[in-house]
């Protein structure tokens, strides 16, 4: 039953396994097209914000916004191969902040071919993050063992 557990979480992983993957091999000097992408959607972000709170966002390197979500979805995804529910806090971290960024449907109207497409994108993100949070709360509702050098069942006596 353990290694069906940990073939699930290999599959489930995958996903972030082989973006971080892409976006690695495309970083180049820049960032890469993730980089590209990601500016106009921060840039509105950084508006948004300072608009309705305020604060004004710091000038950011989008590369190093780039390398930190490598290393958070590649960190997050092999601690959470083997169980760890830090790699899972890892990976909801990375899903909780780039998902509302990166698929902004929020910013088109209902009727433009973009507020579908962000929508469905965004939509499985949330079925991502509702898989996270589901592995967390099983994890932290099963009973920890104890040590079996402490407890030692005494041997069943044979019935003749």
């Amino acid at each position: 039953m353990a290694f069906i557990s940990f073939i699930g979480r290999v599959l489930f992983v995958s996903v972030f396994i082989l973006s971080a993957y892409q976006e690695f091999n495309e970083f180049g000097t820049d960032g890469g097209p993730a980089a590209k992408a990601l500016r106009p959607k921060f840039n509105v972000l950084s508006k948004h914000v300072a608009t309705h709170t305020g604060f004004e966002i710091p000038h950011v390197e989008m590369k190093h916004l780039i390398l930190g979500a490598i290393v958070l979805k590649g960190l997050g995804s092999l601690l959470f191969i083997f169980g760890s529910s830090l790699g899972a806090y890892l990976l909801l971290l990375h899903q909780a902040v780039a998902s509302p960024v990166l698929y902004d449907f929020y910013n088109y109207d209902l009727d433009k071919k973009e507020f579908a497409q962000l929508f469905f994108k965004f939509s499985q993100n949330l079925a991502l993050l509702g898989a996270l949070f589901f592995f967390i709360g099983l994890k932290n509702s099963m009973p920890r063992r104890s040590s079996s050098s402490s407890k030692k069942k005494a041997p069943k006596a044979k019935a003749n």
